[in-house]
């Protein structure tokens, strides 16, 4: 997948405004955007209406899905985050051919990784994996505490 390298942290003003459900941040990334990708959906959910411990958490879930993309899924992948209604939903996906399963547990100690996934499950509650011919799809979710419609200035679609 090709890495436009860059994440725009400014969206043009009114887009999607009024709509029942808004794309937040749609775009490629690869370990060079990883940082740049985390202040975008950290900044995008917050708009949104998320904040605190929830903030924090669904963003952390969404930064171990877009590691595990470069670390497992060929060095790159592709976020797509938006809002419909009270709920965020995040999608994650790659090239990669992982397990399909969501983990039931926390790994042994002496594991080297696998916490990812079982980390951005146990912070969003709302895990699921999608295996297909051409990658995999990680979706997570979570629903904002009241419904704000979020801040139009921030709602984008970035076709990187």
């Amino acid at each position: 997948m090709a890495d436009s390298g860059t994440v725009d942290d400014h969206p043009p003003a009114g887009a999607f405004a009024g709509s029942a459900e808004a794309v937040l941040l749609s775009q490629a990334f690869a370990a060079t955007t990883i940082t740049a990708v985390r202040r975008a959906v950290t900044a995008r959910v917050a708009a949104a209406g998320l904040a605190g411990e929830s903030l924090e958490g669904f963003v952390l879930a969404v930064h171990e899905l877009v590691a595990n993309a470069v670390r497992h899924g060929g060095g790159a992948g592709r976020i797509h985050l938006r809002q419909q209604g009270d709920t965020l939903i995040c999608e994650i996906s790659d090239q990669g051919h992982g397990d399909a399963r969501v983990p039931a547990g926390l790994p042994a100690a002496s594991a080297p990784g696998g916490r990812g996934l079982w980390l951005a499950h146990h912070l969003t509650g709302d895990l699921r994996i999608d295996a297909g011919p051409a990658g995999l799809c990680v979706t997570v979710r979570t629903d904002l505490p009241a419904f704000s419609g979020g801040n139009p200035a921030l709602l984008h679609v970035d076709a990187g």
